[in-house]
Order: structure tokens, then sequence, then C-alpha cells
């Protein structure tokens, strides 16, 4: 779903300042050439002009190692483990993102370099060491990925909720607005500019407009008191990482990061326990898995005891009531992005059987979840 990586690359590099947490040392700045990024070979002479900048490192390209990593929905993306001079079984490590297709019709791109950076600098995600035209050079995070099992496990799932907690506290500048409605309706507009009338009649994109309205007004305006926060909006396993010395969570990708109702962030983070990404059919997604009430209840409450305060009951109802609901729009929202992401990205993975799913989930759960509501969107 992000843009194919241009075919000659030019960058600069800066350095994340005033961090607000100590990190392991990482290498210094360069700056990067025109040099296309198309394969590990020549992700390797992208590198090798950096070598002069970070010093310790070897020259000889034969020695630089470039594993691609598995399990990527949207970039390619590439560990690298470079010998240094002084010993040559230590290496220096890093992570190189290529991004994919189609990134301008999801985000802008300048708004997501500047958030991650934000980010990064609250102690959340990796730091960010250099950027090109088709990508980015991330610090290595010495962390394990979580698997889908993970997010059951009762322990992990509190330090998720508590870490998640503290996300949404980041102060990003600007209005402080939400973002996903207006989001998905342009999201919409892109779906049925790509689609044929076939598929459009299909996905029901003509009724898609009136549903995104129908849950605005009931779930954002009929609920004035909701909490507004910098939410994540993709917080699937794939994205949390730990690490096991310290137990300490790393949130990362924030591309899709906005503020949004943090009801609508966990309401995502429970349908995500459904798909499992590393799967001989990664697209398919299980809703069996769906958490049961008792764990949305623990999770929420681990959620919001993690500001140090016992919650009130009747504020865990109140958002396990409202995470409910705010899973249609993560439905509506998913299946749109799923739509697009067939047309412009080359990655294997079945979209449109992605998106079919999403919109049946959220037609199976809308009557159980809205008082009033009509079924439009196959009509």
């Amino acid at each position: 779903m992000f843009r194919k990586a241009e075919s000659f690359c030019r960058s600069f590099f800066q350095t994340s300042q005033n961090l607000r947490r100590d990190r392991k040392e990482v290498m210094g700045i360069g700056v990067l050439g025109l040099i296309p990024v198309s394969s590990p070979d020549s992700l390797k002479k992208v590198l090798q002009t950096l070598s002069g900048k970070w010093g310790d490192v070897v020259e000889d390209l034969e020695r630089i190692q470039v594993k691609p990593m598995k399990g990527a929905m949207t970039n390619q993306v590439f560990m690298v483990n470079w010998p240094t001079k002084d010993n040559h079984f230590h290496h220096r490590k890093l992570l190189v993102r290529v991004y994919g297709d189609g990134v301008d019709l999801f985000f802008d791109r300048k708004d997501e370099i500047r958030t991650f950076e934000i980010v990064s600098r609250y102690g959340h995600g990796p730091r960010l060491l250099g950027r090109f035209a088709g990508g980015r050079i991330e610090e290595f995070i010495h962390a394990r990925t979580l698997s889908t099992v993970d997010l059951r496990d009762p322990q992990l799932s509190a330090l998720i909720a508590a870490r998640l907690r503290e996300f949404h506290g980041i102060k990003v500048p600007g209005d402080g607005n939400v973002l996903l409605w207006d989001r998905m309706r342009n999201w919409l507009g892109q779906a049925k500019s790509l689609c044929t009338p076939e598929d459009s009649a299909e996905f029901g994109l003509d009724n898609i407009e009136s549903e995104i309205n129908l849950l605005e007004h009931e779930l954002l305006y009929e609920y004035k008191q909701q909490e507004i926060g910098f939410c994540h909006n993709d917080l699937q396993y794939g994205n949390i990482m730990i690490d096991e010395d310290t137990n300490s969570i790393t949130i990362i990708l924030t591309e899709y990061a906005s503020y949004n109702p943090v009801a609508y962030d966990i309401a995502n983070h429970f349908c995500e326990m459904a798909a499992n990404y590393h799967s001989d059919t990664p697209h398919i997604l299980d809703y069996s898995l769906y958490p049961g009430e008792e764990e949305r209840r623990r999770f929420i409450g681990n959620y919001l005891r993690s500001s140090g305060e016992d919650p009130r009951e009747e504020d865990i109802e109140q958002l396990l009531e409202d995470a409910e609901k705010y899973t249609l729009a993560s439905h509506l929202f998913w299946g749109l992005w799923g739509i697009i992401s067939g047309h412009v990205n080359k990655i294997d993975f079945d979209y449109a059987e992605y998106s079919r799913q999403r919109f049946k989930q959220y037609l199976i759960r809308k009557p159980q979840l809205l008082c009033s509501f009509t079924n439009k969107m196959y009509e």
C-alpha cells in the first residue's frame, strides 16, 4: 500500500535530539547518494555512502549482511548487519524500510516522518537515522516482535495497555481534531475511483458514505465526554515489540497515527486479535478469537489503572461499551484500506477477500451494537 521505491534516491540525515529516554549507542548521521534501492545488493551501495560518516564500520560491501524481513504488509523491510573494523565479530545493526506502492493514497509521507520524529522524542518507536526518496533508515531495536498468541497473554496484555495509555498522551502540534471520519471519506473516494462499477457494487461503496455519517453521529456526537488522544490506529501484534530483559514494550510503525477517540484505538486492537498475518492464509480473519468480555474488561481496567489511580467501575463500563461500538468504525476503515491496497500494492496478500471479511463483520455486528440502524450497504 505504499508507493513503490523511486528509481533513484536522494536523502538527508538528521539526528533526533532531546529524547526522553536513554538510548543505546547508534551510528552517526550520513548523506545518501543517488543510488537505486530495489534489492539487497543495491541497498548495500546506498549504505556504502554512509561508511565514511560512521567510521568504525568496514567498507567492503561483501561483508555487509542484508536480510529481508517477512510479514510486512506494506513496506519492504531489511535488517542490516554491518561488521565493525575493530572487531569483525561485532556488528552494527539497523533497519531499512523501502516504501511500497500507493502511499500518497493513504497519508502524506512528510506528515508521517514528522509524526515519527515526534513520537520518538516521547520514547516510542525507533529513532530515525535517515531517509531517502523511497524509504528510511531506522535505529534497530533490540527486542522481539510479538506474535498473535502474545496478545492473549494477561501479563503482556497489561504491559501493552499501559504503554498504549502513554502513547495516547503524546502531544503533537496542531488542532488536535479527530481524523477518523474525514480519512474514511477520503479513502472512500479513492476506492470508488479505483474500482470498476461491478466491484463498487459488490462492496456496496455507494452506500458506505451514509454508514460513515451514521457512525460519526452515533459514536462521536452522541458521546460528548469521550476522551480524545493521539492514537496509533494500527495496534496489531506486528507493531508491538518487547525487550524480554526489561519487560518494556515498544510500539512501532506510526504511519496511521492521528488524534482520535481512544476507544477507537482500543477497539482496533481488539479486532486485530482475529488476525494472523504470518499464517499460510494471512488475509483470513478468525473472529472466534475476538476477545470475550472478561478479557476486554481486563485490558481496559489495566489501561485506566496505568495512570496511577484505580478507575471507577462506571468508567470501565463506559469505555468497554464505547470500544465495542468503535469496532464498527475499524471494520469500515480497514475494509476501505483493503480495496485501495488491492489496486496499488503488489504484496502477496488477498486484499479483496480481507475487505469482504471486514465489511461482513460490520454488517453482522451493526444491529447488535447500534440502537437505530439500517443496513444499506448492499441494497
